[in-house]
């Protein structure tokens, strides 16, 4: 699964989830592009369960792209533990995504192909996505 390597802080404030997406909003990568419609927290388990419904489906061949990365770690207290003495453990990671943001890319599949991958990685994510398709300049 996806995390750091190492980070400067082992716990984070929480944050918000207003407003849309400032970059990685476009295809850029690859020819097909699955953009997120709302904001939420992905899990590093979605993101792989996601990454494995793609790559089994598109075997050898095509290449696939992840454009986001859980950088951020969401601390638990225990189960049954009184209020009080600090905040939890860091539990899991999270990538933290917005609207407009490109989550996964695809190249070197047909269009009816990419957008079957993508509809069932789709389906591993707890958020609303729209299948991009990449503009020729």
């Amino acid at each position: 699964m996806l995390m750091p390597k190492r980070v400067k802080y082992r716990k984070s404030h929480r944050g918000r989830l207003k407003g849309k997406a400032k970059g990685g909003t476009t295809v850029d990568f690859g020819q097909y592009g699955l953009q997120a419609l709302e904001s939420h927290w992905i899990t590093s388990r979605q993101i792989e369960a996601s990454r494995v419904a793609l790559t089994r489906f598109i075997k050898k061949g095509g290449k696939l792209w992840i454009r986001i990365f859980p950088d951020k770690p969401v601390s638990k207290k225990p189960a049954e533990t009184r209020m009080g003495k600090g905040k939890g453990a860091p539990e899991f990671w999270v990538a933290v995504v917005k609207p407009g943001r490109m989550l996964f890319e695809l190249e070197g599949l047909p269009p009816a192909d990419a957008l079957e991958a993508m509809t069932l990685a789709s389906h591993k994510l707890p958020i609303r996505t729209k299948f991009v398709v990449r503009e020729e300049n």
